[in-house]
């Protein structure tokens, strides 16, 4: 399977979740297998995990600005143009949210939005706000749209309670990734 991803490449966008620092082990089981990740971490993501984490274990730059002035092609239209998947995990509530009103007010929205392949969403929230109706409309919204979820997994939460919304396991996170890329070569 290694020699069938070297060289595929996709964007991991991690938002403001406790569940960020799980970003860790799904970029370096990836880079092991040889896929190349570009992360797009949001404002609030990086109040849980640092940039420079990621980019060590990425050995890629890390995406948190949309404006920036190092390079002459807007970065969510040459990020998108790159990849072949994008993957967010953790997704909250809120990019959730913004992507099914096609909100695009950050780099990771904006990407997404001019992005035609596949993405796929693995949510990470407290249960009260996964079982809201609103969010659970945006992902049905959203996989009508063609997304592709990952549902959380079911356990203690950030908060201390019990319930869903946990991020699904990172390895079968990157199963699920490593299945839709070698999908893609048949």
């Amino acid at each position: 399977m290694k020699n069938s991803l070297k060289g595929r490449n996709i964007i991991l966008g991690v938002t403001g979740s406790i569940a960020a620092y799980k970003a860790c082990d799904i970029v370096s089981s990836m880079v092991k297998n040889g896929i190349s990740v570009n992360v797009v971490m949001t404002r609030y993501a990086c109040e849980f995990i640092t940039p420079l984490t990621l980019q060590s274990l990425s050995a890629n730059r890390v995406y948190t600005e949309m404006f920036d002035t190092g390079i002459w092609q807007p970065e969510h239209i040459a990020l998108a143009d790159k990849a072949e998947l994008i993957l967010v995990a953790p997704a909250s509530a809120d990019i959730i949210a913004k992507l099914a009103c096609g909100i695009a007010d950050e780099l990771l929205s904006s990407v997404i939005l001019a992005f035609d392949k596949p993405v796929l969403v693995a949510p990470a929230m407290n249960d009260k706000m996964y079982n809201n109706s609103v969010t659970q409309d945006n992902i049905k919204k959203l996989k009508a749209r063609g997304f592709i979820f990952i549902p959380p997994a079911q356990g203690r939460l950030a908060s201390g309670t019990t319930g869903i919304g946990r991020l699904a396991a990172p390895a079968l996170i990157v199963n699920k990734v490593e299945e839709l890329l070698l999908k893609k070569n048949h």
